[in-house]
């Protein structure tokens, strides 16, 4: 049997809740902005291809990225 090297953290320890470095923010929030736009090209080339299903999930995943990358970025 393998022994672990790396022991699981104790329940009792509080979860470390400082917020990240603003060049992170940053970061990821530019990540979230180039993966709205893919889900917005998704999201055009559906409509313009006739398929309007395809393209409301591509403008509702869009929506979500952006909002998931404000809320990381101002939030902290």
């Amino acid at each position: 049997m393998e022994e672990r090297t790396d022991p699981a953290p104790e329940p009792d320890q509080p979860a470390d809740r400082r917020p990240r470095p603003l060049i992170e923010r940053i970061g990821l929030a530019g990540l979230a902005v180039v993966m709205a736009g893919l889900f917005a090209v998704v999201a055009i080339a559906s409509f313009a291809g006739g398929e309007p299903f395809l393209g409301t999930m591509g403008v509702i995943g869009c929506l979500m990225v952006l909002w998931v990358g404000g809320l990381t970025l101002f939030r902290g």
